[in-house]
């Protein structure tokens, strides 16, 4: 994806992404889009009786406000992502063992992915927000396909422990929605969400 379809779009600027994570990077690059990157300190702890919904929703919030808090202008974009398997929210990996353990579980099966997405302007406050949710069926993997994918290193630092767009493709054999909204950042749930807080100039 590299284009400029959403240049001169914008009308909320500076853009600043809330979020270290290298492939929302891309997907904003990819658009087009000019921004500062900002990396918010947030507990991404789970809430008691917080469902995956609620979870990506809040903390996408709590990032966006953390990072918004320290500007007096621009627009801040933030998202959180989780995948969620028979109803348990998985996070990233804590060693190879506990990845090798989560493709295991995973495999032959299919899981969802949600993505709580927000945007706040700077200047006064005012935000927007969304969740994308995507269906995921993960092939079923031989022990020792896993624990080549695990010795790579590419599940270290992913929730769910595979990178749909890297290697991890391989692993993927169905998608039931939003591609990007699995990578870390739907495009057309941000384009709503931006939409809603008026950052989108849709007549130029």
């Amino acid at each position: 994806m590299n284009c400029a379809l959403m240049d001169g779009l914008v009308t909320e600027t500076p853009l600043i992404l809330g979020s270290a994570s290298p492939r929302r990077k891309r997907i904003l690059a990819g658009l087009g889009l000019e921004f500062a990157v900002d990396v918010p300190d947030a507990d991404e702890s789970a809430l008691v009786g917080e469902t995956p919904v609620e979870h990506v929703r809040r903390l996408a919030w709590l990032k966006a406000a953390t990072v918004a808090g320290r500007y007096e202008e621009g627009t801040v974009i933030a998202a959180d992502t989780i995948v969620v398997f028979d109803g348990e929210m998985l996070g990233k990996p804590e060693d190879p063992a506990h990845a090798a353990e989560m493709l295991m579980r995973i495999r032959g099966r299919w899981h969802e992915v949600y993505t709580g997405v927000a945007a706040m302007r700077c200047s006064d406050g005012a935000s927007a927000g969304g969740v994308e949710g995507t269906d995921v069926f993960i092939r079923f993997l031989a022990e020792e396909e896993i624990a080549a994918y695990v010795a790579g290193g590419e599940p270290l630092d992913k929730a769910g422990s595979y990178a749909i767009q890297d290697c991890g493709a391989a692993l993927v054999e169905q998608v039931r929605g939003c591609f990007y909204n699995v990578v870390g950042l739907p495009v057309v749930r941000l384009c709503d969400v931006l939409t809603q807080l008026d950052c989108l100039n849709h007549t130029s």
